[in-house]
């Protein structure tokens, strides 16, 4: 847990919490409350690099959003978004396999989210 997360050791409770899977990625999307019970959002970026001798080390990046900031946020995703498909085209192509279809899921892991 962070340090902006932490107040005279109280720990934020997690209100609701997305982890969401993209390629070498995982992005989490997490509802916190303040001692007032006003909710913000985290968005933490996980990524398992390797060095050079194979061993894997884990980065994270951490922004935090508060309500006030979400409708000018979401605006300013939503344009970038849209420029980015525009000017390069939408290039989201989902191929399923059947070996994919056939994976076992249940037996999935917290830290398999990274593999």
């Amino acid at each position: 847990m962070d340090e902006f997360e932490k107040t005279e050791g109280y720990e934020r409770e997690e209100i609701f919490s997305k982890a969401v899977r993209a390629g070498k990625r995982t992005y989490f999307f997490d509802v916190k409350a303040t001692r007032k019970n006003d909710y913000y959002l985290t968005i933490t970026e996980r990524k398992r690099r390797y060095d050079q001798n194979g061993n894997f080390q884990i980065e994270k990046h951490k922004i935090f959003l508060y309500k006030e900031d979400f409708e000018k946020f979401s605006e300013g995703l939503s344009e970038v978004v849209a420029f980015i498909k525009k000017a390069q085209g939408n290039h989201e192509t989902v191929h399923v396999t059947e070996e994919v279809e056939k994976k076992d899921f249940t037996g999935v892991e917290f830290e398999d989210l990274d593999k």
